[in-house]
């Protein structure tokens, strides 16, 4: 266990530190307003990204009363973003510290927020019809995101005092990490909310993101020279909480790193580099039904878990023409061996070298499993065995399927990246859209389609 450090003993900040990052091009952006006339579909989040600024740029320069009922046809003026320097390149956390990574097991979660009185240690919440702890919920967001928990404690502490205070107020109580909107409300929405900010940052840079990161009032900055992952997931969520001048303190040596450092001893000292190895390959993968049965493939490479992870997860549906979500008696099976370590909401995560740990090695997901027949947790299952029936249940779908991804040491591989599903010899393939894609063995391509037609059907 990573021994609690008391307060005020924190690591001093450190001149270099590893993660090596190539530079990347300073990515250009607008310098003149342009015009935007609103089409069928549009939301003001989807126009913000579509042109780099945000949604309160918008909603103030067109002086919206009504940002939420868009009309058809008005034009909306798009602010040029205000571009200010590049960020800090500090690098605050290495990207296997931002990820459930192999050293997770390092630190017992729930003797950790126990050993004294605090905030978190007396806090309960219901969650799925369930009483949770703090250190449960901690556990809960970190296991589904796939993101450091002692990244989500830090978090509680810099931002609200949660590890050291006894009591916290009610405003605290009820939005502990800052982030003040309706529907976000307590400790479970807070954590779920900042790991998904976590993950986009962290997997954006992945993708090749160069920036920038866009604040409320308007302004643009660039993620500083050779920062890793790890350290733009972080920057990237304090970007959804602070206005500059302070998320430039934050991000420092001096801001939040001090926090982590102080709980949780120099980030640096446990990295994992790198954290998918140069020479890392699939494991033979089976579809995940069983054999004889027509699946429709519904879904190409998009979101693993939320909406802020690599595109790595497929959808697939089962025999039938019912629509929407219905009961099903079709089963999803597991793709590989492995011991069952999580069993949620929906979500069974499969650990699939053996040892017993969710940061190392590869894990299974599979994503809306009935609560009916569902697989017990801590069974081992062979290749084929029974996992439970598809269903909408965890999550939002809007029709009764399986939604698979994988990771590895902690994080998401894209399912459209160097390292493609590999499932009895289909290979998934990306068209740079989520939810749309392919799956190819020899000649044969089926196309993903939220439908059941003669070419996206699959049979093992």
């Amino acid at each position: 266990m990573i021994t609690l450090l008391p307060s005020g003993q924190g690591a001093e900040p450190m001149p270099a530190t590893p993660t090596p990052d190539p530079v990347r091009e300073t990515p250009e952006l607008r310098t003149e307003p342009i015009y935007h006339v609103v089409q069928p579909g549009d939301a003001l989040y989807k126009i913000a990204a579509m042109y780099e600024t945000t949604v309160d740029a918008i909603v103030a320069v067109n002086d919206l009363a009504t940002p939420n009922l868009l009309q058809v046809g008005i034009t909306l003026l798009i602010p040029a973003p205000n571009l200010m320097g590049p960020g800090p390149n500090f690098k605050i956390l290495p990207d296997s510290e931002m990820v459930y990574g192999p050293a997770a097991h390092l630190y017992d979660l729930h003797e950790g927020v126990m050993i004294s009185s605090n905030a978190l240690s007396a806090y309960t919440e219901e969650i799925h019809g369930q009483v949770m702890t703090g250190a449960e919920i901690v556990e809960l967001v970190a296991v589904s995101y796939s993101v450091n928990p002692r990244l989500l404690l830090a978090l509680l502490e810099h931002q609200a005092g949660w590890l050291t205070n006894v009591t916290v107020n009610a405003s605290i109580q009820s939005y502990p990490l800052k982030y003040v909107v309706a529907g976000y409300e307590g400790l479970f929405e807070q954590l779920a909310w900042a790991a998904n900010q976590l993950n986009r940052g962290y997997y954006l840079w992945k993708a090749g993101w160069e920036g920038p990161f866009l604040f409320s009032n308007g302004v643009a900055i660039n993620p500083g020279a050779g920062v890793n992952a790890g350290t733009v997931g972080v920057q990237y969520l304090f970007s959804q909480l602070y206005l500059p001048d302070e998320w430039r303190n934050v991000v420092s040596e001096y801001g939040f790193y001090q926090t982590f450092s102080t709980w949780f001893e120099n980030p640096f000292s446990r990295a994992i580099e790198p954290l998918l190895p140069p020479d890392l390959s699939q494991p033979t993968f089976q579809l995940p039904f069983e054999p004889n049965r027509v699946w429709s493939y519904t879904g190409g490479p998009h979101k693993a878990w939320g909406d802020g992870s690599a595109w790595g997860a497929l959808d697939f549906a089962p025999p039938g023409n019912a629509l929407g979500c219905v009961l099903s008696n079709e089963w999803i099976v597991a793709v590989a061996d492995g011991l069952v370590m999580h069993v949620g909401d929906g979500s069974v995560l499969q650990d699939l070298d053996g040892d017993g740990l969710l940061g190392t090695g590869w894990v299974m997901l599979y994503m809306h499993v009935e609560t009916r027949d569902r697989v017990a947790l801590n069974t081992y299952l062979r290749a084929g065995d029974r996992v439970g029936h598809p269903s909408c249940e965890g999550g939002v779908a809007s029709g009764t399927h399986v939604h698979i991804a994988r990771r590895y040491n902690g994080e998401w591989i894209a399912a459209d990246g160097p390292m493609p599903f590999n499932l009895d010899g289909w290979i998934s393939g990306g068209w740079g859209q989520a939810y749309d894609g392919t799956l190819t063995r020899g000649n044969v391509r089926l196309v993903a389609c939220a439908c059941r037609a003669s070419n996206n059907q699959i049979s093992r």
